[in-house]
């Protein structure tokens, strides 16, 4: 990700402590750092990272009103006239600064991943790949089973149909047909068995991933921190005390738009009183792309600045176990063996070459990382077989779905003719 990528920025005003003045500018957020720019010179003023950070506050004083303190190592700085509000700035750079340090880019893992061997960097992009595919083998579970229900309601369609054309027949038949007594008798009793399947999918449901976010409702300028659960039925967003604002079903998101790796805006449209959208803001919003992607393929929209983010990370959906499989494989074997002629593999550059010769692994990280790609392989295998399975579903349902509109076609032309 690049570290660079301004997140957000705001008008405020900057206390120059050289000067003894207040400098009118911006202070942007990015990634990794808090930087702050003046207007007239364009000087860059501040510029410190995110992990050097010890606390911000809002404060006041008799001279100075409604201001934002960042204490940084052993400077303190003084921003004002924070637009829109204080209290969002507050919210986002709070957020960002915690979240930072809770990661592995903060200070501490810095200095720790120095001293990180290859074996590790390994095992830690393999499990990453593992968390991935788990996610998206939970959405394809779930999307599978909403097609079995499709299918089971399509059956009972079906039959429905079979019970109104032998109706049908019967109101057609003459009076003196003397069967009529057991058409009349068409079997109704398989309407409660249905209705279980569908409940009981949806309590088991399980939740893919759930990230800390600031939440903006509509266009308001207020901010508030909360969370983001993604489900393979949809997502839900709730606040810091685990209470629901607003849960969106699949088929209620009329649109997704990534405004940035960081930013999404969530919307549901409405005809007649004004949409429902929720602006989300979260320093682990890459983590959840991947996801949105996969679930709404066809609702999601990448803005100008979140194009780069697709392009680096975008692979059919198919190849995607295979090909972290492949890769991984082709890694570690020349990692293990930097003699072999790693070379000619196909997706290894020449960066990762050079690396393989100078470092190896031990034994140990050399078996955890076979074990987690012998489950990447397994995870790929029913990842391809789920996706070849839904296929055949999705033509039983089409072929089910065209003979159900011949069978209400000629049902309304004999309905015609009765009246």
């Amino acid at each position: 990700m690049n570290e660079d990528i301004r997140i957000h920025s705001w008008p405020c005003s900057y206390y120059l402590d050289t000067s003894k003045q207040w400098v009118s500018g911006r202070l942007s957020l990015t990634p990794v750092a808090i930087k702050f720019t003046a207007d007239k010179t364009g000087e860059l003023l501040v510029n410190f990272h995110l992990s050097s950070i010890s606390e911000i506050k809002k404060e006041s004083s008799n001279l100075i009103f409604s201001s934002l303190t960042i204490l940084e190592k052993s400077t303190k700085h003084w921003f004002s006239s924070l637009q829109p509000s204080r209290n969002v700035v507050f919210n986002i750079l709070e957020h960002f600064w915690r979240e930072q340090l809770l990661s592995s880019e903060g200070a501490g893992a810095e200095a720790a991943a120095l001293q990180s061997t290859k074996g590790k960097e390994l095992t830690g992009l393999l499990t990453g790949s593992q968390k991935r595919l788990e996610d998206t083998a939970k959405v394809l579970h779930y999307q599978g089973e909403q097609f079995d229900n499709i299918m089971r309601g399509l059956n009972k369609i079906e039959g429905d149909m079979d019970v109104a054309d032998r109706l049908l027949t019967e109101l057609e038949s003459p009076s003196w047909w003397p069967f009529s007594s057991r058409l009349w008798k068409a079997p109704l009793e398989t309407k409660p068995k249905e209705t279980a399947t569908v409940s009981d999918s949806k309590n088991q449901e399980g939740i893919i991933i759930r990230i800390p976010v600031i939440i903006t409702h509509r266009t308001d300028s207020n901010v508030k921190p909360g969370k983001l659960t993604l489900f393979a039925s949809g997502l839900e967003i709730s606040d810091c005390n685990s209470q629901v604002i607003h849960r969106f079903e699949s088929k209620d998101v009329d649109d997704i738009r990534v405004h940035t790796p960081y930013e999404i805006s969530v919307r549901q449209r409405f005809i007649g009183k004004p949409d429902t959208s929720y602006r989300l803001l979260s320093a682990k919003m890459p983590e959840a792309i991947p996801i949105l992607e996969m679930q709404f393929s066809k609702k999601i929209q990448f803005l100008e600045d979140a194009l780069g983010f697709v392009g680096a990370r975008k692979s059919p959906q198919v190849d995607l176990g295979t090909s972290i499989w492949q890769a991984a494989t082709g890694l570690l074997g020349g990692v293990v063996q930097p003699s072999s002629p790693v070379g000619d593999r196909e997706g290894i550059d020449n960066d990762q070459v050079q690396l393989q010769k100078q470092e190896k692994i031990s034994q140990e990280e050399a078996k955890e990382l076979k074990q987690i790609l012998k489950k990447l392989k397994g995870l790929a295998l029913e990842t391809e077989a789920e996706l070849e399975r839904q296929d055949e579903a999705l033509d039983s349902i089409t072929t089910s779905v065209d003979r159900a509109t011949l069978n209400i076609d000629k049902q309304n032309r004999r309905i015609k003719k009765l009246t």
